[in-house]
């Protein structure tokens, strides 16, 4: 969660998202007229809110580069004057997650980059993107959503889990779920696939291996499985109403499908690794960190720690907690001093005009010497009851901070021990966080699996970690002189 909040409460990203994919279904088109001015005006306008929900634009050489090969791979996609008419971003944000909206513009974040291991894995990744755009599947989605109204889409995000389809469902997901968020709904699974297609034909044209979209993929379902396990989830899915994507382990294999008999091209490898040498890896300090089960802020200088068998995801704006009894929110909105005037604004902007949430009561209390106060509204659905909860605590006379959680009624007291946990940290515990990163080695004589896993800066999966960001499975061995990816703590 970025120091630079603002009152949305929007959620940047969810989980371990796979390649974003977009909307709407058909043939594949001819990808051949050029972006229409239209289509550049709503990405224009689309684009500065995009790139302040997911951690900002990195600049430098790593975004440069990043830049440079998306601008060759759409090239490939026969939209006229592609080159310039793209506009490529490498996005600070720690969940792994590409997506492009109308306009030409792109974004891949820098852990999904991390993730890569070379240069054709980036220009599938980039292609893919630049098919949807080609496709223009975002403009499918938004015709299709009208139809649908799209509210009732972005409902069945948190309705259909703990609400029911209501109409109050789908307000009180707006609550949760704001922003950009809105432009990056799920797509079609024929429209992930279609981007797919293209994305081969793009790097078979570019004279990449047209079996790295297969292999990044892989990856990508390969992290999505560890994340599960990592975080004690019993499946390697995130919950459907915490993902904008379908599960890529199902596109793997049509993938490689996909680039059977179409020849093999350049990886450089050697060259990707490269450029990536000492990327920041997971959390920036700067928004804060997941460490374990619990959340640290150096700049906030605040840190709570998560229910056991929840999970924790860190957005721009908004640390979500999530779990199958029920889902939280950790951010803020205007303070004025009044605590109790700042919970009864967080319950009135979780409802509506048409549907007001108010607690019964607003309670006040002491956490960890920080003043807070709470308070719980219990709403009918119309199919069942759920309980919202609302708990702030006071960090400065202009400065404060809240969860927002919902959970089937009565289920709240999942999370009374992250209430209770919430606690100013100190100088030397904020100095303490510093970011992961990755380094780049050379395998020596005698380095094995096992012996370079444990230099991973983590205290658990270690070697699981190194196999997954090295695309490796678990019988492939090293050999020397071979490059590898390790994460290690930064300065």
């Amino acid at each position: 969660m970025s120091h630079r909040l603002s009152r949305s409460l929007a959620l940047s990203t969810v989980g371990a998202l796979a390649l974003t994919g977009c909307m709407g279904g058909g043939s594949i088109p001819s990808a051949s007229s050029p972006i229409t001015q239209s289509e550049a005006q709503q990405g224009a306008q689309f684009h500065p809110q995009l790139v302040a929900e997911f951690g900002g634009a990195m600049t430098g050489p790593q975004a440069q580069y990043v830049e440079q090969i998306g601008k060759n791979v759409a090239v490939h996609s026969g939209l006229g004057n592609a080159r310039q008419s793209f506009t490529v971003t490498l996005l600070n944000s720690s969940v792994n997650n590409a997506f492009a909206v109308p306009g030409g513009y792109v974004y891949s974040t820098r852990q999904l980059v991390s993730l890569m291991n070379n240069e054709a894995e980036l220009a599938a990744v980039l292609g893919h993107e630049v098919g949807h755009v080609a496709a223009r599947h975002s403009q499918r989605r938004q015709a299709a959503a009208q139809r649908n109204q799209i509210g009732g889409v972005l409902g069945a995000v948190l309705s259909g889990v703990l609400l029911g389809n209501s109409q109050l469902g789908n307000t009180l997901s707006r609550g949760f779920l704001q922003g950009s968020q809105m432009l990056t709904l799920r797509f079609s699974r024929s429209q992930e696939l279609e981007a797919d297609e293209l994305g081969v034909q793009y790097l078979t044209r570019a004279g990449y291996d047209p079996r790295a979209m297969s292999t990044v993929l892989a990856s990508l379902a390969a992290q999505n499985s560890l994340d599960a396990q990592l975080q004690g989830r019993g499946n390697a899915r995130v919950p459907e109403w915490a993902s904008t994507h379908p599960d890529p382990a199902s596109r793997v294999r049509t993938a490689a499908g996909k680039a059977q008999g179409l020849g093999t091209g350049i990886t450089n490898r050697d060259t990707f690794l490269s450029r990536i040498d000492g990327m920041v890896y997971g959390d920036d300090p700067a928004q804060g960190v997941i460490e374990g089960s619990t959340f640290i802020h150096p700049e906030l200088r605040l840190a709570f720690t998560a229910p056991q068998g929840f999970y924790m995801v860190n957005g721009t704006r908004a640390v979500t907690i999530n779990g199958q009894s029920g889902r939280a929110q950790m951010t803020l909105a205007p303070y004025n001093g009044d605590l109790n005037a700042y919970v009864s604004s967080v319950f009135a902007a979780l409802g509506s005009e048409q549907q007001q949430i108010r607690p019964q009561n607003i309670q006040r209390t002491q956490v960890n010497g920080l003043s807070a106060a709470y308070g719980t509204a219990r709403v009918n659905t119309g199919q069942s009851q759920v309980d919202v909860v609302v708990f702030a605590y006071e960090f400065a006379n202009d400065r404060a901070y809240h969860f927002q959680v919902i959970t089937p009624a009565g289920g709240a007291e999942a999370f009374n021990g992250m209430f209770q946990s919430m606690r100013r940290i100190t100088q030397s515990e904020a100095a303490g966080v510093v970011p992961r990163v990755v380094d780049v080695v050379t395998v020596g004589r005698g380095d094995t699996v096992s012996s370079l896993s444990r230099r991973m800066a983590y205290s658990t999966g270690q070697e699981a970690r190194f196999r997954v960001l090295n695309g490796l499975n678990s019988s492939d061995q090293l050999r020397a002189g071979q490059k590898v990816k390790l994460v290690v703590r930064g300065r």
